[in-house]
């Protein structure tokens, strides 16, 4: 890394009740080999807890792993408080077991893509850079220069979505679980 860059940094978050981690640890150690910078919340987290996080922390993205079912309820609260605390160009994207109607329906609501059970970690990987690269772009800079300009969110493009998440899959080969 040259001297004025930095990594992407990336909040890994685990919404809610559920107590099954093993995959957001597994897509935090991906996108850590892929060398982004990884805030990893642990479990139970609120979605007041992840939104403080993530502006405390000054991340680029917030990956959520739901897979509680409450995922209608929980990527709507978290992206409304980002947009609350003037978080507009954070990135809100994850996954789960996510029927592809509630995706297209997140999809529209402003959420990023979302992996499912064995989607690759390379694509969630490979989501992010494209989408930091566009909004690096996008704010006038090369992708990893250090600015304090904030730009819209454009976490909202949902082509090529797949129900899921980018927390990992339990054989630890994948993005979604």
């Amino acid at each position: 890394m040259n001297a004025g860059e930095q990594r992407v940094r990336v909040l890994v978050a685990k919404p809610g009740l559920d107590g099954h981690d093993r995959g957001a640890k597994v897509i935090a150690s991906a996108f850590r080999d892929a060398g982004f910078e990884v805030i990893y919340t642990g479990l139970h987290q609120t979605p007041e807890m992840i939104v403080a996080a993530a502006t405390q922390e000054d991340v680029d993205v917030v990956a959520m792993s739901v897979l509680s079912g409450a995922h209608m309820t929980l990527f709507p609260r978290v992206k409304a408080l980002l947009d609350e605390a003037g978080a507009h160009d954070i990135l809100l994207t994850g996954g789960g077991i996510i029927p592809e109607a509630d995706v297209r329906d997140l999809g529209e609501r402003g959420i990023g893509r979302l992996f499912g059970p064995g989607s690759p970690t390379t694509e969630a990987v490979a989501y992010i850079r494209s989408w930091y690269q566009e909004r690096e772009a996008a704010r006038g800079q090369e992708p990893g220069q250090v600015s304090g300009q904030t730009s819209g969110q454009t976490s909202g493009q949902t082509s090529g979505q797949t129900s899921g998440q980018t927390s990992g899959q339990a054989s630890g080969t994948g993005a979604g679980g």
